[in-house]
């Protein structure tokens, strides 16, 4: 059966979408992944997410979304997408299951960060881990906090961080930062941001929460613990865009370039969310976002009629 449109993930931007095409009637098809939910599933309190006044799990949160998009008529499947063909008038997504086409489509499957490949790492995520200052700086306030990186956004999120944390300690690999020379002074003009270059972080200490790092200076091989409560990786991201490519225009860092708020290069596929913001990064924004891909999507088919 032709879908009047299909959306290609579920966080934020995606269930959204899903919530204003449901509502709009022209019954969604949402594939999700095996892994749904996008950025807040790693995340544990939301409390910058307009509405609830005491914060939400992150979880929750994509709950949430999923029974108010079902609840109008969306469909959500936890499915993988596997290819996709936007060369036909009826573009085509095919998962392992099956094949469906559909009239339009809402790109919305996200970035993920690049993390360090720690087990600890992994383990420690939503518990003093994070890749986000805006969304968990504040609960480090009078707390000390580490960030791993040297570029422009390393050292945002550093600056970020000292209106509420103690002490942030930048570790970086390299012997200089890749930062521009303005956020490079802004940082080492903040009194409380110190500096752990020619060095990586071999283990992240503790066992239900954060409590030190363990690292290594690259040319002495000198091991050191430092004592933090709070880790913030932001050695970059990068967007789910693998099977879009040769299909859809994508800048050189993979995003998928947009015109127009939500349009793509081909008419009658839409984007929205973190797969095509680089800058913000939040759920809010990805969720405004799909609120415009759908309303784009609705005049677009309105228009075929």
């Amino acid at each position: 059966m032709l879908k009047k449109v299909i959306i290609l993930g579920a966080g934020c931007a995606g269930l959204t979408a899903g919530i204003y095409t449901a509502r709009a009637n022209l019954a969604p098809l949402i594939l999700a992944g095996n892994k749904p939910g996008g950025q807040l599933t790693l995340t544990t309190l939301v409390e910058n997410f307009p509405g609830f006044v005491d914060g939400i799990m992150g979880p929750d949160l994509i709950l949430a979304m999923q029974k108010q998009c079902e609840r109008f008529g969306g469909t959500i499947l936890n499915e993988d997408v596997e290819s996709v063909d936007f060369t036909q008038k009826n573009f085509r997504v095919t998962t392992r299951q099956e094949t469906f086409e559909s009239q339009s489509i809402i790109i919305a499957t996200g970035s993920g960060s690049i993390w360090l490949g720690l087990e600890s790492e992994q383990r420690l995520i939503g518990r003093g881990v994070s890749n986000c200052a805006t969304c968990d700086g504040y609960f480090f306030t009078n707390k000390e906090v580490a960030i791993i990186g040297g570029g422009d956004s390393a050292m945002e999120e550093a600056l970020f961080l000292t209106k509420f944390a103690n002490k942030v300690t930048v570790i970086h690999r390299r012997d200089q930062l890749r930062a521009s020379k303005i956020m490079q002074n802004r940082a080492f003009n903040n009194p409380k941001i110190v500096f752990k270059l020619d060095s990586c972080v071999e283990e992240i200490l503790g066992s239900d929460c954060v409590t030190g790092l363990k690292i290594k200076n690259i040319k002495t091989l000198e091991i050191q613990e430092i004592p933090v409560n709070g880790v913030f990786i932001t050695i970059g991201h990068k967007p789910h865009t693998e099977i879009f490519k040769d299909q859809i225009d994508l800048d050189p860092k993979g995003y998928i370039i947009v015109s127009n708020q939500t349009r793509t290069n081909i008419p009658g596929v839409f984007v929205a969310g973190d797969v095509a913001d680089h800058t913000y990064r939040q759920a809010i924004t990805a969720a405004g976002m799909g609120c415009k891909a759908a309303m784009d999507v609705e005049k677009y088919l309105s228009s075929l009629v």
